[in-house]
């Protein structure tokens, strides 16, 4: 299998592993298994690897949907709302999951403790509900780290000019406050802007939720009631629509979501990109990125309250309670995410949850530049990290709260004015919910 690594263009050879994480060695002659699973282009190396365990098994996989995971938590709704749960496997998310207390089985009885011990143990206790192991996971805690481009750092006549407009030198950002100087100074619309965000759906709720929290302040109280009507959520929300409203960022970033960001700094158009890990060898790639060999990565910025922006979550795969033969479902999910799988999609970036992946990861850095700085930034990104807020509504706090943001980001509303539409929406929902 021919797979473009994070650090070259190599050919990485995975050995096909023997189904080792079920409790009894099993065939699955004539077994099909439907499947709907996460889409892009940074899946479908895993994907690829399908093919062998089916090979192994004698069974099939017939993925049936593959979309963003917005897409899939509108899909798996409808499928719950009208009993249509005859698909086996899913694609999960720590930010959705809490959503489907009743749409995913129980997977210990299928893993046998010597399999599920070489999973990092904060990852297993991640992907629980309650007692119940929902998914297997995929990734570590997604959180996102600074993505620039250095040659934007190393021109003379720009550090000089930025000097003598801003007063500081010109390196790369470490305040929020920094990244608004530099985008603003680097914008050259409509040929190049400092930076982007994902702009619509739980992204920027998502991206909003760590600003307010960089800022001093908290998106829920304690009791779920909103606290992001607050002076702390002001400034949050002034941060995009400042960016926005003075030309640093794409006019269609309010429609982006993740592929789009991905693909846009990848173009060589934007200068400074909050992104996943996932996308490191993808910026790196020559057959990918025009950007290839210019790419840098710091931790993520700090807000004024001297707290760095850090929302996460990770990936995994889950199996459904309808599921006819879970024990064939179980075998493809921990297929997925073993130590091969594991192996290759950390080559393309993301942090892997098995601890044998990451000693792997940690001995393939040494000695290449590019490799180690990723590493570190990613490894010092998740220091600050922080998961979604906990709460069953949080999706659907996210779709009544990110209308508001785009309306304040594109001129519509105040953000004084949207945050308080917002949080009477989001308490109102939160109250009709039984939450308080």
């Amino acid at each position: 299998m021919k797979r473009t690594t994070l650090w070259s263009a190599t050919t990485l050879a995975i050995p096909l592993l023997a189904v080792s994480g079920l409790s009894t060695a099993a065939e699955f002659d004539g077994v099909t298994l439907d499947a709907k699973l996460i889409g892009g282009q940074q899946y479908e190396a895993l994907y690829a690897r399908i093919g062998d365990w089916e090979s192994e098994t004698g069974a099939k996989v017939n993925v049936i949907s593959k979309k963003n995971h917005f897409e899939l938590d509108k899909e798996f709704k409808s499928d719950l709302a009208a009993g249509s749960l005859g698909w086996c496997v899913g694609s999960n998310h720590s930010s959705f999951a809490s959503q489907y207390p009743s749409l995913y089985a129980d997977l210990t009885p299928y893993l046998t403790p010597e399999f599920m011990a070489e999973y990092v143990d904060s990852n297993i206790a991640a992907s629980k509900i309650g007692d119940k192991l929902v998914m297997l996971p995929r990734a570590q805690f997604d959180v996102s780290a600074l993505y620039y481009q250095k040659s934007l750092y190393e021109d003379a006549e720009k550090q000089a000019a930025f000097k003598k407009e801003y007063g500081y030198e010109l390196t790369p950002p470490d305040t929020w406050q920094q990244v608004s100087d530099q985008a603003v100074f680097f914008s050259d619309p409509p040929n190049f802007y400092g930076t982007q965000f994902a702009g619509k759906d739980e992204a920027i709720v998502g991206r909003f939720y760590e600003m307010v929290v960089a800022e001093g302040g908290q998106l829920f109280n304690d009791d779920w009631s909103p606290a992001f009507n607050s002076e702390a959520g002001i400034r949050a929300l002034d941060w995009f629509v400042n960016i926005y409203q003075q030309g640093a960022a794409p006019k269609g970033t309010t429609s982006y979501l993740w592929d789009e960001l991905g693909q846009g700094f990848a173009s060589g158009t934007i200068a400074l990109n909050l992104d996943w890990p996932g996308w490191a060898g993808f910026f790196n790639d020559p057959e990918s990125s025009k950007i290839a060999g210019n790419v840098g990565v710091v931790v993520q910025p700090q807000g004024s309250a001297g707290i760095r922006t850090g929302w996460s979550g990770h990936h995994g795969f889950s199996v459904t309670e309808s599921c006819e033969n879970k024990e064939a479902a179980a075998s493809l999910v921990s297929f997925l995410t073993n130590e091969e799988s594991q192996t290759l999609e950390s080559a393309t970036g993301p942090l892997p949850t098995r601890k044998a992946v990451w000693e792997h990861v940690v001995a393939e850095a040494e000695g290449d530049a590019y490799r180690t700085e990723v590493l570190q930034a990613f490894q010092a990104a998740a220091e600050h990290a922080f998961p979604a807020p906990k709460t069953p509504y949080w999706i659907e706090a996210t779709n009544v709260i990110y209308p508001e943001l785009q309306a304040a980001i594109l001129g519509d509303r105040t953000s004084a004015e949207a945050l308080e539409v917002a949080a009477e929406a989001v308490d109102e929902m939160m109250r009709e919910n039984g939450e308080y």
